[in-house]
């Protein structure tokens, strides 16, 4: 029988960032800031990764996934790059 506590991480991982993600993008909604909307994109993409996590190693473990989730994690962080760098706060 395998342990539920790393399954249950993974999931609470994917729903901390899907709730910043559309926390921030709410947020931009109302200001209008740039930056924050470069954020909510970013919080998307690493949700995007989280749920390409759960989905490699709880529900398809005999898939690999691993190119996908880089690739989910590489836009995460060169959208908040930027926005770090190009947009003015």
């Amino acid at each position: 029988m395998t342990s539920m506590a790393p399954k249950l991480v993974y999931i609470l991982c994917l729903c901390a960032s899907a709730l910043c993600a559309l926390l921030l993008a709410r947020a931009w909604w109302h200001s209008r800031q740039r930056l924050q909307f470069w954020c909510a994109v970013s919080f998307g993409f690493l949700a995007l990764n989280n749920l390409l996590l759960v989905a490699d190693l709880v529900v398809f473990p005999a898939r690999d996934l691993w190119a996908w989730r880089q690739a989910a994690a590489a836009l995460a962080l060169a959208t908040l790059l930027y926005g770090f760098i190009w947009e003015e706060a």
